[in-house]
């Protein structure tokens, strides 16, 4: 059993991972390798073909994927991105919370060695197969309490940092000319302004942080 002080130890990392401009710089990539990760399997939850993953040193990244170029699937495909680090974290904390932490860390390492397959760049390989050596040493030399920790920490990272890149791509489009974003993909797909879909990644994922 973990000590009963773990989730508030857990929250207070995790703030410092999403708010230390240096740490979030580095961070940042975890959250792009669920982003691109939600991408992904509801790209192939919804029959679509996946044909590859990239990660980049920018913190930027890339999911292709062909099938239909309107219509659910590909809506759905289009707005998993943003919402991924909010339904990742709240599934894990659910886990956690029924003393299934273990449960959490397979499912992280096999959507790992999914992704493994589908990454065609060499720094995306990089952060994913960092990332599965992490998930791997928790799974098979940490004691309990400390892979509930980690689990509940990153769960609180993947909350706190979901609406933090909502503001960031709100910001991006400010900045920038080009609309490539998912809002500006998914306003093409829908006909609804791609500041909606602002609005509603950030409503979203505020609310499962509350």
């Amino acid at each position: 059993m973990s000590p009963p002080d773990t989730p508030w130890v857990a929250a207070a990392a995790a703030v410092v991972l999403v708010v230390v401009p240096q740490v979030w710089h580095a961070t940042r990539h975890l959250v792009t390798l669920v982003h691109e990760a939600g991408h992904a399997v509801i790209a192939v939850l919804t029959g679509r073909r996946l044909n590859g993953i990239r990660l980049h040193t920018d913190t930027s990244g890339l999911t292709v994927s062909s099938g239909k170029p309107r219509g659910p699937g590909m809506i759905a495909t289009a707005a998993a991105g943003y919402l991924a680090p909010s339904a990742l974290g709240l599934g894990s904390v659910a886990l956690v919370e029924r003393e299934h932490t273990d449960w959490a860390l397979y499912a992280g390492l096999a959507t790992l060695a999914m992704m493994l397959v589908y990454i065609r760049n060499w720094f995306g390989l990089l952060v994913v197969a960092v990332s599965g050596a992490a998930v791997g040493i928790l799974i098979w030399r940490a004691p309990t309490h400390t892979q509930d920790l980690a689990a509940l920490t990153f769960a609180w990272f993947l909350l706190i940092a979901a609406p933090r890149t909502v503001l960031d791509l709100w910001s991006h489009r400010r900045r920038v000319r080009s609309r490539t974003t998912d809002a500006d993909v998914l306003a093409r797909l829908t006909h609804l302004p791609a500041t909606l879909w602002n609005v509603i990644f950030l409503v979203l994922t505020a609310a499962a942080l509350a």
